[in-house]
């Protein structure tokens, strides 16, 4: 078993570093190149359009609430719980413990590298989500069906449904590594740390509440989720903001560590510069798109299903879930952690004064300075750990449901949602690092062939953009 672990951890470490065990292969990962290049590529046919609409969009999504929606639209939810259920899978453990190990394994230049995969990301999730939109299908059972499956067998055509089946089998693969079973044990590892209860006891109170909510299937999901999700974000925002004023004689280091550090400035000094922003780039974009999902697909599938007959101003609203999780929260998250000093483990048996330079390790990084920070600041993270996995629980439930009927029918969506409730249990029960180990191999499985359809779909979405007036 180690050896098929060892072979994970290297092609892991290729798709995303360029390396094979020790040895640098590339000098930048295939992953980084595809991600960042298709970004790049759209944000220049776009004309900056993510920047540009960045304002509008956000009028758009207070538009598109319930109450203003047109009844008749097809779709099945409001456009705002679309992208509250987009948020319920992009805002997860990524954005504490996936922004910690970034820090901790690619230093504070991470963060900016986890900036440029949003924004360019902003690009890739406006064409992905106008696509998912605009070829969606709307089959017997009433339900709207849709993402980079659709759009690849109705855009792309016959001859390319095989990358639609490899994108599915993709999605179900990352859903049951990212979206459960490491989102599962990451609640109830933080509940037995900070109660006396057993992991399997937690596993069987969060999948009783997550068959609840799954049952009724994306209405259901989308409802809990336009109300939990919102909530849940600006309060991380709103004590992350107050432990930031805390410490305002700190941030401005910050800033700057994180710009020296990204360019190779701070690094140069000890000779290790190239080394040090290529472990920047790496860890940045990996965690970045673990958090966002940017360019992954996934989130195309909860605006496929928003009631709006407009794939243009649905794209628009869908790139605000890359600025919102990453610009926002992840910024928000980096910044308490490079500014709050305390005495925290080192490797010497020691101590330093930031967690990040300590032998703290993702999740504990996060628990660690919320918990110098403020009185209540550990029990604050274990709560905001647990409601953002488990949000992000749901929000993959739909994708892994959509992902496998597309293979083998509509007939299989309830069943599944048994066996993904089974799932969330087991997830709680397994140690962390069993599943830790497949969540990057997961992302890249959908990304690649996500990725390959939207670049040949890219007149499409220039013509949409054109025909709306937006280019």
């Amino acid at each position: 078993m180690e050896s098929f672990y060892a072979f994970v951890d290297n092609l892991s470490g290729f798709i995303w570093g360029g390396s094979w065990g020790d040895a640098q292969i590339l000098p930048l990962a295939p992953m980084v190149i595809v991600l960042l290049g298709t970004g790049l590529f759209f944000m220049i046919r776009l004309r900056g359009l993510p920047l540009r609409r960045l304002f509008p969009a956000f009028g758009n999504l207070w538009r598109g609430r319930g109450a203003n929606v047109d009844p008749d639209s097809e779709g099945e939810i409001s456009p705002w719980n679309a992208l509250s259920t987009a948020l319920s899978g992009q805002v997860g453990t990524g954005n504490l413990a996936g922004v910690a190990t970034a820090l901790t394994l690619g230093g504070p230049g991470a963060i900016f590298w986890m900036w440029v995969t949003a924004i360019f990301g902003m690009a890739a999730a406006f064409a992905e989500s106008s696509l998912a939109v605009k070829f969606r299908e709307r089959h017997a059972d009433g339900h709207t069906h849709g993402g980079p499956m659709y759009y690849i067998k109705n855009g792309l055509g016959k001859g390319w449904g095989w990358l639609a089946v490899f994108f599915s089998m993709g999605t179900i693969f990352s859903a049951i590594v990212t979206g459960n079973m490491t989102q599962a044990n990451s609640i109830a590892t933080a509940v037995e740390a900070a109660l006396p209860v057993p992991t399997w006891a937690s596993g069987l109170v969060i999948a009783i509440f997550v068959f609840i909510v799954i049952i009724g299937g994306i209405k259901s999901i989308g409802s809990v989720a336009g109300k939990v999700v919102p909530a849940m974000a600006l309060g991380y925002i709103l004590v992350a903001l107050i432990m930031l004023i805390v410490n305002i004689e700190h941030v401005p280091a910050a800033f700057t560590q994180i710009f020296t550090h990204a360019l190779g400035l701070e690094q140069a000094a000890g000779g290790l510069a190239g080394y040090g922003v290529l472990q920047a780039i790496r860890f940045g974009v990996a965690r970045g798109l673990f958090s966002n999902e940017a360019g992954q697909g996934s989130t195309a599938i909860a605006h496929a299903a928003a009631k709006t007959g407009d794939p243009v101003k649905q794209g628009e609203i869908a790139m605000l879930g890359s600025f919102i999780d990453t610009i926002v929260i992840c910024t928000m998250t980096a910044l308490v952690i490079l500014s709050v000093q305390g005495s925290f483990p080192g490797a010497d048996g020691g101590t330093v004064d930031y967690a990040w330079q300590s032998t703290l390790q993702g999740a504990q990084v996060t628990t660690a300075v919320f918990s110098q920070g403020l009185p209540f600041g550990g029990v604050f993270i274990a709560v905001a750990l647990a409601l953002f996995a488990f949000t992000t629980i749901l929000g993959w439930s739909y994708y892994m449901e959509q992902a496998a009927t597309y293979l083998v029918g509509d007939w299989a969506a309830r069943p599944l949602r048994f066996v993904w409730v089974g799932m969330v249990f087991v997830g709680a029960l397994q140690p962390i690092d069993f599943i830790w180990r497949f969540g990057d191999l997961a992302n890249a499985t959908m990304a690649f062939p996500n990725l390959i359809a939207i670049l040949l779909l890219s007149p499409v979405v220039v013509a949409m953009a054109k025909e709306k007036g937006r280019l």
